[in-house]
């Protein structure tokens, strides 16, 4: 989340951070964020580890499909900072201070679809 809230900072851009519960949660609460009429964007950040079950593939693709959903259906760009890893530490390689930060991509890809899109 460090990520994307310090770009769109550096952007100047106002932001509000809400937080669910899961990343199952997330399309559902970025539908009604962007349904709202109150924002010209909104990024979803998140993070699916693998378990030893399959469990993770389902919920990694709800999540995509359902923020792909919530985008589409809304006509407001929702980008997907949803880092899905085999374990904590490739997640935190996704989520690098001046490496590859997924939060960040998503982050300057709501920025460019708000402003130029």
């Amino acid at each position: 989340m460090l990520g994307a809230s310090d770009f769109l900072r550096k952007k100047k851009a106002q932001i509000e951070v809400v937080k669910v519960p899961g990343a199952f949660e997330l399309p559902h609460r970025a539908m009604k964020m962007a349904a709202s009429g109150r924002y010209r964007a909104v990024v979803a950040v998140g993070c699916i580890l693998a378990g030893d079950t399959p469990h993770h593939r389902y919920l990694s693709q709800a999540t995509m499909s359902g923020l792909t959903l919530a985008g589409v259906l809304s006509g407001v760009p929702v980008t997907c900072g949803v880092v899905t890893a085999q374990n904590w530490k490739l997640a935190m390689e996704r989520s690098q201070a001046k490496g590859v930060n997924r939060g960040r991509e998503a982050a300057q890809a709501a920025w460019e679809m708000a402003n130029h899109g």
